[in-house]
């Protein structure tokens, strides 16, 4: 006798039909950002990535450095957070809201990485950054719809949290080959380290002269260098895998698919934020 295994209808997402962006997507080889100090518009890459080139940017011209907005990928829709800079208290307001509102709609959330970090500063600390980025942090975390992650460009420090990095648990999170994950940039942990290095040399009575000091500054930027290779986080299953650029739209799909057949159990509760 055989045995049906039982079928489950679609839980919450609406499927409409696929279209194919309207910008060539082979063109993302050459908006891929190779240099990572050199900030590329991610409306650009968004473009020729979903269906029909369609995007509904939510709040386009509020908190610039936070891209957010609605499309669809081979027909299911995504609300989609990519950087353009680094995160302002604005930006992460912003952000907050509409994982608050793709949330309570059940729309799968998508985030795109290319962040150096929230902004410094002591006027920014009066501002609120801290405050504002831990709502961020804590709509993510909350969040009861599925999210996938795109690791794009660079993922460093708090940003890499606020965009749902590995600890908040994404469906699947993949790297592009020209990704980098560290806990902040190469120059400025170089520097850093060096200053470290150098201060334990001089307590043990070496003498550090200019070039002994630029002899251990390049050595660190090649083992940092190495360390934030999306290789080396893969080899640590800290993304899931490093795809090609083209086959972002398939992953994603996929990933919305697999999702799609299973219920959302937990009830969305953001909890009280600080105003």
């Amino acid at each position: 006798e055989k045995v049906r295994l039982e079928q489950k209808d679609q839980q919450f997402i609406d499927i409409a039909a696929i279209e194919e962006p309207a910008y060539d997507p082979e063109e993302l080889y050459g908006i891929v950002p190779v240099d990572l100090k050199k900030m590329v518009d991610s409306r650009e890459v968004i473009m020729r990535m979903v269906d029909g080139s369609k995007f509904h940017e939510f709040k386009a011209k509020y908190a610039p450095t936070l891209v957010t907005g609605f499309a669809r990928i081979m027909g299911y829709p995504v609300g989609i957070l990519a950087n353009n800079g680094v995160l302002f208290p604005e930006s992460a307001s912003k952000g907050t809201h509409f994982i608050e509102l793709c949330t309570s709609r059940k729309i799968p959330l998508l985030f795109l990485q290319n962040i150096t970090g929230f902004i410094v500063g002591k006027d920014f600390e009066r501002r609120g950054i801290a405050k504002d980025g831990a709502k961020m942090v804590n709509a993510v975390a909350t969040s009861t719809v599925p999210r996938f992650t795109v690791i794009i460009g660079g993922s460093f420090g708090a940003g890499n949290y606020a965009m749902c990095g590995k600890a908040y648990d994404p469906r699947l999170i993949v790297a592009w080959p020209s990704a980098e994950l560290a806990v902040m940039g190469g120059d400025q942990a170089a520097k850093v380290l060096l200053q470290i290095e150098t201060s334990k040399l001089k307590k043990q009575g070496e003498k550090i002269s200019k070039q002994k000091e630029k002899e251990i500054l390049e050595s660190i930027r090649k083992r940092y260098k190495e360390q934030t290779s999306p290789f080396y986080a893969a080899a640590r299953l800290w993304t899931d895998a490093i795809i090609n650029p083209l086959h972002t739209r398939h992953w994603i799909s996929t990933g919305i698919e697999m999702a799609n057949h299973a219920p959302i159990e937990k009830k969305f509760n953001l909890g009280v934020l600080q105003v």
